[in-house]
């Protein structure tokens, strides 16, 4: 056999109840099978077969496999622990690397089959994976079963998420915590929350929607966090960060006002959502109450992403010690007991006849000797907060974890009661090796090969958006030593990371904190520089007081490069940029704009740059432009002055922000349909509008239309408001006007050109809405179009993109 006589091939060599094949994977490897060797001593009718993948099925030919693979396996390592005769092996015991290539056929006087057959991954054994459908199958597990049932779990996610893409590394890393949680707990009626949400997969997959993984994210499939309305195991929604603890708060107030006090409610926090305020605010009132809830900080290090790019890497935002030990697991153990927590509650009753000097002495000195022994700095910051600090404990350790967190379920009316923070360490991207060399651990993906991890991109095409405003913001950076970019843990996501690798001192990263960020840019730009705080437009929400006190009261010049705006496919309805332009737009003070390509946005990012005068928010969406060709640096833009696209007669089409190339592809078909050229003008500015040119539209059209990637109550609502204020609708006028904004509903996980064409905002369906309100016939052909219509302009790519 030379080189390319290898290939991967699955075996499944049962262990002590362990698939070798499975512990593999868990390890990111592959064994390589001499080919050769499997098929030697079989007949060529076999051969032939296997070879040409003429077996009836996969299942017939991976059974065969199976057969013939242990003693040709072996035989393998043998071989290449002592050397062959051709000097293949390094005779060190260990087996020398095969490139992974096509395999071949060649051996004795039989004649070669004239193919080259790729080495293919088959999905390994699950067996007892497919033994559980909900949490109560998993009840009377011994702890060896849930191990394999965790391998079980994250091979199955290694083979489904690499044909869906979706978010890999944190459901990798938190697989045996979500197994050990469903076999102690009672779900549904406990209820466990997940923060941020995109930890979920595990947990789907063991709450009876295994069979439905291969539609995550995608347009009538699973979300890809969790929610109510999919299962009653998904007790709260988290799309957005920090909000479990507070959730996990009330529902345990609420055990406690009906007399459940055998119910518990926990929430799992990633340490990227804990670096969320709103997580510390939750705490510190669980602390004063009392509260009967367990917080189990999932702690990977990572804060979610590494967030502001590979060449200026710094320490993760609010992750603690990673060092467990084994005397920390022995600590851990001793103090997450029943029988300790409810002697220190008998201490702290008997304490109260105590002076108050002396009652405080008693529980400081407890808290400190206990967080002292655990090794762990940051518990007592825990502690003050009123937590029940235990750990750091290993996550991926099912011997530690099954026990400790049955002596923390609040089942047996003990006096063991209060808010208890679990510290798990785990380990983002466990078990597939790609994962854990990625600086990212594959966060977020689309497709990938699943033997190595490499992910299937498409190539070429424009520009992203958030690539562009990058570019131009460094373009400005470049000029003006007063400008800074900002971002709240998302410095791939809006292109802040990009930023940071040409300008390091010039970016800031807060980590989850959209209020602090909003806030720091007012205080940098109260001291004259020109803060751009970039964050996605549905996450800006977040700040939003901040927003109204901090900046726009005080008219202080921030930026708001707002990404993300309009739909944005496969995240679905929890990251919709649907709302800022109306709650941007009644601020005093503000100024909006929404440009229509990459161009206009370069443009936009140099008008901000320029512009002192108070606060400037501007939007763009997911996706590429649409292929323009750009200028080092943008140019300034006047404020307030739209720009007429197209001159025509009868209707306008009044466009804001990239539906632009929608709007002209409409106008072509309403010309072909009724021959009417329509008038396009591009807005440019939400706010201040170019009311001359709205003007000059009503004057020279009887039908005026507005059209916007944004909710009611944003740019159309201020023309209508606009148009009555001047009585140049209604009365004497003959002017029909109309706004397209997205529907007054929050539209799930698809594809986006799928999601714009159920909210009507593609090219043909603006083009049939046009022409029923000028009151021309359609035709059943031209309805039928609209309906199978995918858009009219270039559309946006329908892999998911991850936040």
């Amino acid at each position: 056999m030379d080189d390319k006589g290898w290939i991967c091939l699955k075996f499944c060599t049962r262990l002590r109840g362990t698939s070798l094949f499975q512990s593999r994977i868990m390890q990111g490897l592959v064994a390589p099978v001499p080919l050769a060797a499997v098929l030697k001593g079989q007949s060529k009718a076999t051969k032939e077969r296997v070879l040409c993948g003429q077996q009836r099925s996969l299942s017939a030919t991976t059974n065969f496999l199976r057969r013939k693979v242990r003693p040709a396996l072996r035989k393998a390592r043998c071989t290449a622990a002592e050397g062959d005769e051709n000097g293949n092996g390094n005779g060190n015991g260990t087996a020398e690397k095969k490139p992974k290539v096509l395999a071949s056929y060649d051996e004795g006087d039989e004649a070669s089959p004239a193919f080259e057959l790729k080495p293919e991954y088959v999905k390994p054994d699950t067996p007892i994976l497919d033994q559980i459908n909900y949490p109560a199958d998993m009840k009377k597990l011994k702890i060896s079963d849930l191990i394999q049932l965790s391998a079980d779990i994250r091979a199955d996610l290694v083979s489904t998420i690499s044909q869906t893409g979706g978010h890999f590394g944190s459901a990798l890393g938190v697989v045996e915590l979500t197994v050990a949680l469903h076999h102690v707990f009672d779900t549904p009626e406990d209820k466990i929350i997940f923060d941020v949400g995109h930890q979920c997969y595990p947990h789907k997959i063991l709450t009876g929607r295994r069979s439905r993984m291969s539609t995550i994210r995608q347009g009538g499939g699973l979300s890809g966090f969790t929610k109510r309305k999919e299962s009653v195991y998904d007790c709260f929604g988290a799309g957005h960060s920090s909000t479990s603890i507070s959730a996990a708060q009330g529902m345990a107030v609420a055990f406690e006002l009906d007399g459940k006090k055998d119910r518990t409610a926990i929430a799992v926090i990633g340490d990227g959502a804990i670096t969320g305020g709103m997580a510390y605010e939750a705490m510190n009132m669980a602390g004063y109450e009392d509260t009967n809830m367990i917080v189990v900080l999932n702690d990977n290090g990572q804060v979610s992403l590494p967030t502001i790019g590979d060449s200026v890497r710094q320490e993760p935002v609010g992750a603690l010690s990673r060092n467990v030990s084994a005397f920390n697991v022995s600590v851990a153990k001793t103090f997450g007991t029943k029988q300790y927590r409810t002697l220190r509650e008998n201490v702290k009753s008997f304490s109260k006849a105590l002076p108050t000097p002396a009652q405080s002495f008693l529980k400081h000195f407890e808290e400190y000797t206990r967080t002292s022994l655990s090794g762990e700095n940051g518990a007592m910051f825990f502690e003050e907060l009123g937590m029940y600090y235990v750990g750091p404990v290993d996550g991926h350790d099912m011997e530690v974890l099954v026990p400790l967190l049955k002596s923390l379920k609040n089942n047996d009316g003990t006096k063991a009661k209060g808010p208890v923070l679990l510290h798990v360490i785990t380990d983002k991207g466990r078990g597939f090796n790609p994962a854990m060399a990625a600086d990212d651990k594959m966060h977020g993906v689309g497709k990938f090969d699943p033997l190595t991890g490499v992910q299937f991109k498409s190539s070429g095409g424009p520009p992203s958006y958030t690539s562009v405003f990058a570019d131009a913001l460094i373009a400005e950076a470049n000029e003006d030593p007063k400008i800074m970019a900002i971002t709240a843990a998302m410095g791939g996501g809006t292109g802040v990371g990009k930023f940071a690798k040409v300008h390091p001192d010039k970016a800031r990263d807060v980590g989850i904190a959209e209020q602090h960020a909003v806030t720091f840019a007012a205080g940098l730009a109260a001291e004259g520089y020109k803060p751009f705080c970039a964050i996605y437009s549905t996450f800006l929400q977040r700040g939003y007081d901040q927003i109204v006190h901090d900046v726009a009261l005080q008219n202080l010049p921030v930026r708001f490069a707002m990404d993300r705006a309009g739909l944005v496919g496969a995240d679905g309805s929890t990251h919709v940029g649907a709302f800022d332009i109306p709650y941007l737009c009644c601020l005093p003070n503000m100024v909006v704009a929404a440009p229509s390509d990459e161009l206009e946005l370069m443009n936009i990012v140099a008008t901000a740059a320029a512009y002192d005068d108070g606060p400037f928010a501007f939007r763009y969406p997911r996706g590429n432009g649409i292929g323009l060709d750009l200028p080092a640096k943008g140019k300034e833009l006047p404020i307030g002055l739209g720009r007429t696209i197209q001159k025509g007669s009868k209707i306008a089409i009044l466009s804001l922000g990239t539906r632009m190339t929608e709007c002209q592809g409409a106008a072509r078909l309403i010309e072909d349909v009724s021959g009417i050229s329509p008038t396009i003008a591009d807005a440019r500015w939400a706010k201040p509008m170019d009311t001359i040119l709205i003007k000059e539209l009503v004057a020279n059209h009887d039908y005026l239309v507005t059209v916007e990637e944004g909710s009611n109550g944003g740019f159309g609502s201020y023309v209508a408001t606009y148009l009555c204020e001047e009585q140049l609708i209604g009365g004497k006028s003959n002017l029909t006007f109309k706004a397209f904004t997205l529907p007054d509903v929050f539209q799930d996980q698809a594809a986006q050109f799928e999601q714009y064409n159920d909210a009507g905002l593609n090219g043909p369906q603006i083009a049939e809405a046009c022409l029923k309100l000028m009151g021309v016939e359609c035709g059943a052909e031209f309805c039928e179009a609209v309906l199978n219509a995918k858009g009219s302009g270039p559309t946006l790519p329908a892999a998911p993109e991850i936040a």
